[in-house]
């Protein structure tokens, strides 16, 4: 069988799905798209990329290829998916999905017309951590869960800071707190990972309603002193109440006043168990805690080994070579996309947000 030939737009985020999708045999990277020179420059002199673009639509355009990733800042995500579905490629997308839950449904509706895969890059789902919580809630061994809470808090961490100002999409990190090319702020950049994983470890729960709330207390000054201007929360607040009866609560800031750098945790309670994750030392490797009664008696328990699943990417490719089954289904993108509008909608208005 012939090598899947794959594209990636966009090599900031997008320099990790080009080197996941080398790290599979059946994959060959055969062309790149970057509006920085300094990103052409890598892949080109790094990685021998054969076809290098400045835009995407034209590597689109111009490339047959089997499947595209798209990393790119989010309002081009909606058009660049779009276009490289009807190209006949499958299609690992970024978070956020899109800008709203519209233009996510359109992307849905595309693959499904074109009859190609969607995948949303929720990248925390492939960890050996959340793969073990997934595994024990499946198993049965939390029971029902009726309450979790899922944060993403920065003490300082606006992405992007400082790096100057821009006129065309991602020249420069500052888009991420410029609401016209991000939609929104840590809710939509951080919060989106928190809210798709405690929702996966919870089966994705029909949501009946949403308060949110949205702040905008620390970043203004701090971007003010960069020579930026910020146009988004600084930080976002939410209660999700399912059909179900189940609640999750739901924090995302880049700046707030609390004692680590970065705090990540996702806790499930269920009325058999209990299951927390959490960052160690302030960053990106993470344990476990399952909490249960046994014999009248509490006792505690920590994953101390288990094998890390294959990347986002790696699996994406998988499953368009294959045939199967991606980890993510791009409904469940749209619906964190309901939730997020729906948060931001509440926060807005102060008031409740009942979906249907």
């Amino acid at each position: 069988m012939a090598k899947l030939k794959a594209g990636v737009i966009g090599l900031g985020m997008g320099s990790n799905h080009l080197r996941g999708y080398l790290t599979h045999p059946d994959v060959e990277v055969v062309a790149v798209a970057d509006r920085l020179e300094t990103k052409r420059a890598m892949a080109r002199d790094e990685f021998h990329i054969p076809h290098i673009y400045e835009e995407g639509a034209d590597m689109i355009a111009k490339e047959k290829l089997d499947l595209i990733s798209v990393a790119v800042p989010n309002r081009s995500h909606h058009d660049l998916t779009i276009a490289a579905l009807r190209s006949g490629a499958n299609v690992l997308c970024e978070k956020p999905m899109a800008m709203n839950a519209e233009e996510a449904r359109e992307m849905l509706d595309t693959a499904k017309a074109c009859g190609k895969k969607l995948g949303i890059n929720f990248s925390y789902r492939f960890s050996a951590q959340s793969m073990a919580m997934k595994a024990l809630v499946d198993a049965g061994k939390l029971g029902e869960i009726y309450y979790a809470r899922s944060v993403w808090l920065r003490r300082r961490g606006i992405p992007g800071l400082g790096k100057g100002g821009f006129n065309t999409e991602g020249a420069a990190g500052v888009w991420f707190f410029d609401k016209k090319f991000s939609g929104g702020g840590p809710l939509i950049d951080l919060g989106v990972h928190r809210l798709d994983l405690a929702l996966w470890l919870m089966g994705y729960p029909e949501a009946e309603y949403v308060m949110g709330s949205t702040y905008c207390k620390l970043a203004p000054e701090i971007v003010r002193k960069s020579g930026d201007k910020y146009s988004v929360e600084d930080l976002a607040c939410a209660m999700i109440k399912f059909k179900n009866g189940a609640t999750l609560e739901l924090d995302a800031s880049w700046a707030c006043n609390i004692a680590e750098r970065e705090q990540m945790s996702t806790r499930l309670l269920g009325e058999k168990g209990g299951l927390y994750q959490e960052n160690l030392n302030e960053g990106y490797t993470f344990t476990v805690d399952y909490y249960q009664e046994l014999g009248d008696r509490q006792f505690d328990c920590r994953l101390h080994e288990a094998d890390a699943p294959k990347s986002s990417y790696y699996l994406f490719a998988d499953a368009v070579k294959n045939g199967t089954d991606f980890l993510v289904r791009p409904e469940e993108g749209v619906t964190v996309m309901k939730l997020l509008d729906a948060i931001y909608r509440s926060a807005a208005t102060g008031m409740p947000v009942k979906l249907s």
